[in-house]
């Protein structure tokens, strides 16, 4: 096999930033003549780069997607970024890739040359998740690029959702995204069926192959993914809570904010803060702000008051008499 040299890195770090190359740009970018860039290019096709020629009154050159996995070239940054992105993924639970990740990055760092290496070894990144208000759902790698690859081909899926059972039919989805929320992972989809759109559990998901045939993707909801997302879980179209109040705890801002997921804490004097934050209900925001075990003086709106006064009342009844 040649030996790579300095020009043919060179060469194959231009095939990668653009997607056609005329020869003749590339031997002046090169400061090399045409009949060294077919030769260089030869080279890298023996190394496994998959490089095509493209016609024109010069010619040029296209690289391609192969069957087989090349050697690889990075820069130093592009190797410190991949190398992070992989310690995210290695210690990021029930993401279904955590172990791949792992062993990916053991391959990269055998193959680093030492100073590459050591600058890699110097960053220890570990995902740390704010606690999620239900328990994470482990999903399996498989079926995360299953669902992705769908996403990717414009192929309706067809799966069991909940316990597999062969005897009923499959669901049948257009998927268009794959996302995580609050610790879990979910499957964006318009249901032919159902002739909506709905969100999917990946945990809770066995696919059925094959897939069905390609679709024409639909408009989500509010434009994208994350404006639907955010508008399905609150409960809204627009994203907001349905229901959001303010009021005034007798806590500090940096205590209340420690424990506030979503909402906006402000210093409201020593020991006091004002805190705006939304939920499903009016009950449940009432109970959400009570849980801080504080003096509450509500700012609004008068919906919020009559909240606390139910649950008072409600508390009232199944507190033992004195």
């Amino acid at each position: 096999m040649p030996k790579t040299s300095a020009r043919l890195l060179a060469l194959l770090s231009l095939l990668q930033a653009r997607r056609d190359w005329p020869g003749t740009l590339l031997a002046d970018r090169l400061d090399i003549s045409l009949r060294t860039v077919r030769r260089d290019v030869d080279r890298l096709r023996e190394l496994g780069y998959p490089i095509a020629a493209i016609k024109g009154p010069d010619g040029g050159y296209r690289l391609t997607a192969g069957t087989e996995l090349p050697p690889l070239l990075f820069d130093d940054e592009q190797a410190v970024a991949l190398a992070v992105a992989l310690q995210v993924a290695a210690t990021t639970p029930g993401n279904g890739l955590a172990e791949s990740a792992a062993r990916a990055l053991n391959t990269i760092r055998q193959v680093l040359p030492a100073r590459l290496r050591n600058r890699i070894e110097a960053v220890r990144v570990t995902a740390v998740e704010r606690p999620a208000t239900r328990p994470a759902a482990p999903v399996d790698g498989d079926v995360l690029l299953a669902l992705t690859a769908a996403v990717h081909a414009r192929e309706v899926l067809r799966f069991d959702y909940g316990p597999e059972d062969l005897s009923r039919p499959p669901r049948r989805v257009e998927p268009h995204h794959v996302i995580t929320w609050d610790g879990r992972w979910y499957l964006v989809a318009w249901d032919l069926d159902r002739a909506d759109w709905r969100t999917f559990r990946a945990d809770r998901i066995t696919v059925r192959t094959p897939n069905g045939p390609r679709f024409t993707p639909r408009e989500l909801p509010g434009g994208d993914v994350t404006a639907y997302v955010i508008g399905k879980f609150r409960g809204s179209e627009d994203g907001s809570w349905p229901c959001q109040g303010t009021v005034l705890l007798d806590l500090p801002a940096a205590t209340v904010a420690l424990y506030t997921r979503e909402g906006i804490v402000e210093e409201a004097g020593p020991g006091r803060c004002r805190l705006t934050v939304g939920s499903w209900s009016w009950p449940a925001l009432a109970a959400t702000i009570a849980r801080f075990d504080a003096d509450i003086e509500v700012v609004g709106p008068a919906e919020l008051t009559n909240a606390f006064a139910r649950l008072a009342d409600r508390f009232s009844r199944i507190a033992p008499a004195n």
